[in-house]
C-alpha cells in the first residue's frame, strides 16, 4: 500500500488543481462525493484514498486511507 499513496502524494504535490475537472483529466476513476472530497481508487481499487481539497488555496487534506472494505463503512462526504 505504501508504493501507490506514495505515488499519489508525489502527483498531488505537484499539481494545480483548480477545479474536479483538473483532477478527472488525470485521475479519471477520482469520485466526486460532496463537500468539496475526493475519493481516489489505490493499487487496482483494493485501497481508497479521501481528501477534502480546497481548491482556492490548493491545500489537500487527507480524511481516510483504507481497504475498500472499510471505506464500504463510512461516510466519505462527512469524513
Amino acid at each position: 500500500m505504501r508504493q501507490p499513496l506514495q505515488a499519489w502524494y508525489d502527483d498531488a504535490k505537484h499539481a494545480i488543481w483548480k477545479s474536479s475537472a483538473d483532477i478527472k483529466a488525470v485521475y479519471r476513476s477520482a469520485s466526486f462525493v460532496g463537500n468539496d472530497r475526493v475519493v481516489f481508487n489505490l493499487k487496482g481499487n483494493k485501497y481508497r484514498l479521501v481528501v477534502a481539497i480546497r481548491y482556492e488555496y490548493s491545500i489537500v487534506f487527507i480524511r481516510f486511507v483504507g481497504t475498500h472494505q472499510e471505506y464500504d463503512r463510512i461516510d466519505a462526504a462527512k469524513i
